[in-house]
C-alpha cells in the first residue's frame, strides 16, 4: 500500500538549495475537521483507519509507532519529524515540552498545518495557513524552544539533512549554515556592526527570510486512499 507523502522545502532566500527534499512520509492522512469543514466524512473515516494503522489500533500514538513507517527510516531528519508531532508547540498545549503521546485530535492539530490552500480560501485564510506553516517549520529549527534559532541549531538541522550525502563533509554543512545565518542576519538586522552580535532567528525575523518563498504549495500533504488512489493533491 503506497503512502501519502508530506513534502517540506525550505530554503532561506537562495543561500540554501533544496536542503529539505527529502520525502516525509508518516502513514498518515490530512484533514482539519474542526476548524475546516470542507472534508469529507469519507476522507474522515480513511484518515481515522490510517491512525489506527498507525497507533496499532490503540486510541493514542507514541513516538515508537512510526518506527513502523518505512520511509522515515532513510530521511535523515527522521527525528525532528517525528518530535513535531509530540510538540506540545505545535498541540497548542504550551510553550515548550513534549507530549508522551498523541490522540485522534491531537493528530488532526498536527496535520492542520500540512493542508493544502483551498481554492475558496480569501487572502486573510491564505495568509493564516501560510503563518501556521512556517511556524511549524520555525519549531523544527528552535529545539529548545526559546523563541529563537540560534547558529548552533541550524548547523544541527543542516548536518542532519547532509549526513545522508557523502559528498559532503561535516565542514562543508557548517559553513552552509554559517553562510544562511548571515544571510538572515542581513535580511533581518540590516548592516551590523563589527562588534555586534546577532543572537539568533526570531519568528518575526523567520517570516521576513521566507517572504517571497511558496511555503504554501511547497508543504502539503497528498491525499491518498487505503487503496492509494489519489482524493485530491
Amino acid at each position: 500500500m503506497d503512502l501519502p507523502v508530506l513534502e517540506v522545502s525550505c530554503k532561506w532566500k537562495r543561500t540554501i538549495v533544496a536542503l529539505c527534499d527529502w520525502p516525509l512520509s508518516p502513514s498518515i492522512m490530512f484533514s482539519r475537521s474542526i476548524r475546516v469543514g470542507a472534508v469529507s466524512s469519507d476522507q474522515i473515516e480513511q484518515l481515522h483507519r490510517r491512525f489506527k494503522q498507525l497507533s496499532g489500533d490503540q486510541p493514542t500514538i507514541r513516538k515508537e509507532n512510526f518506527n513502523n513507517v518505512p520511509d522515515l527510516d532513510l530521511n535523515p531528519i527522521r527525528s525532528k519529524i517525528i518530535r513535531a508531532f509530540f510538540d506540545n508547540r505545535n498541540l497548542r498545549k504550551g510553550p515548550s515540552g513534549v507530549a508522551d503521546e498523541i490522540n485522534f485530535e491531537d493528530f488532526l492539530t498536527i496535520m492542520s498545518y500540512f493542508r493544502p490552500i483551498d481554492i475558496t480560501m480569501d487572502e486573510e485564510q491564505v495568509q493564516l495557513c501560510r503563518k501556521e506553516k512556517l511556524r511549524f517549520l520555525f519549531h523544527m529549527y528552535d529545539s529548545d524552544s526559546d523563541g529563537r534559532i540560534t547558529l548552533e541549531e541550524y548547523r544541527n538541522v543542516v548536518e542532519e539533512l547532509l549526513s545522508g550525502n557523502p559528498h559532503i563533509e561535516k565542514e562543508s554543512a557548517r559553513s552552509i549554515a554559517d553562510g544562511a545565518m548571515m544571510e538572515a542576519a542581513s535580511v533581518c538586522v540590516g548592516q551590523m556592526e563589527p562588534d555586534q552580535v546577532y543572537e539568533g532567528i526570531t519568528f518575526d525575523d523567520f517570516l521576513k527570510i521566507w517572504q517571497g518563498i511558496d511555503i504554501e504549495t511547497k508543504m502539503h500533504v497528498r491525499f491518498l486512499n487505503v487503496e492509494a488512489m489519489a482524493l485530491c493533491h
